[in-house]
């Protein structure tokens, strides 16, 4: 399976209904308990990886506002690192390099090398339903953004909720979400999916204290899905909704989803995934939970 995208991947949903500004993705509490406190909300934004990512992180003491800051520079920083050796439309990047057997794998930087072990363990997982060799070179787009996002989550995020005793922290990557949460905290991240058929409705919402929120589809801006069976765009699912521990695997899954096409969830046996939903291009629904398909 292979993606042609804009940059890295350029992906809108899901969004957050509480947040009514266009079709960005956005994170929200649930409106009940946000009519019985206050929640206070550091944000931080940049564009990389060819979107705008977003940092959130919920109820942090003021007095530690400098080391949300911090820990956001970093994120970004390691991130725009990342985009400068994966990114397939930059000329300069190891994957370019590597595609003009300029340099061997073993001289890339060695998250590249991680990369290319992760995505052939996913070609054999996924029976070759992703292969990022598809075209001809090594092309991770399909799966790279969501394992860049865990790692500068967990290394640089996650850890601020006992640092700082926050109640919440996520990353929104282009409408893939990373998300975690402390253990006592009342917060939930509240998650609104859009039907890709009526783009202003959401077909579902879903409440999440720890984990991940992947889209694929053809209702994703820029992205293109190649069905490596027949060569051909995956034209049977308009989006795919992949909920997980983590967003390597909710992006690997959701990827893999639309290749295998709306008629076939045969996959879920063999994923790490805790549920998702497929909308066809007529609206029709799929559904399961686990490896049990509901619908």
């Amino acid at each position: 399976m292979t993606k042609t995208t804009s940059s890295l991947r350029r992906r809108p949903a899901p969004r957050v209904p509480s947040v009514p500004t266009g079709r960005s993705p956005r994170l929200a509490l649930s409106p009940a308990r946000a009519r019985t406190r206050a929640w206070r909300r550091w944000v931080s934004t940049e564009p990389v990886l060819g979107t705008v990512c977003s940092i959130q992180l919920i109820r942090g003491p003021e007095e530690e506002r400098s080391r949300f800051d911090d820990a956001a520079r970093r994120c970004w920083t390691e991130l725009h690192e990342i985009e400068r050796h994966f990114s397939p439309w930059l000329e300069d990047s190891d994957i370019r390099r590597l595609a003009r057997s300029e340099i061997k794998l073993r001289r890339t930087d060695r998250r590249v090398r991680e990369v290319e072990a992760l995505c052939q363990d996913a070609l054999e997982r996924t029976d070759g339903l992703f292969d990022a060799w598809r075209e001809g070179w090594f092309d991770p787009t399909g799966l790279v953004r969501g394992w860049a996002a865990d790692r500068v989550a967990e290394h640089y995020l996650a850890p601020l909720l006992k640092q700082l005793g926050a109640s919440a922290v996520g990353l929104n990557v282009g409408g893939d979400l990373r998300l975690f949460t402390a253990a006592t905290s009342a917060w939930r991240w509240r998650v609104g999916l859009t039907d890709p058929t009526r783009p202003d409705n959401f077909i579902a919402t879903v409440e999440l204290l720890d984990g991940a929120v992947a889209t694929s589809g053809l209702a994703e801006r820029g992205e293109r899905v190649i069905d490596p069976r027949t060569g051909l765009t995956a034209t049977t699912v308009a989006s795919a909704t992949v909920m997980a521990d983590r967003l390597t695997e909710a992006d690997l899954w959701a990827t893999t989803a639309v290749a295998s096409g709306f008629d076939d969830l045969s996959w879920i046996t063999r994923a790490q995934t805790r549920s998702g939903l497929l909308i066809a291009p007529d609206g029709a629904v799929r559904r399961w939970i686990g490896q049990v398909a509901l619908s």
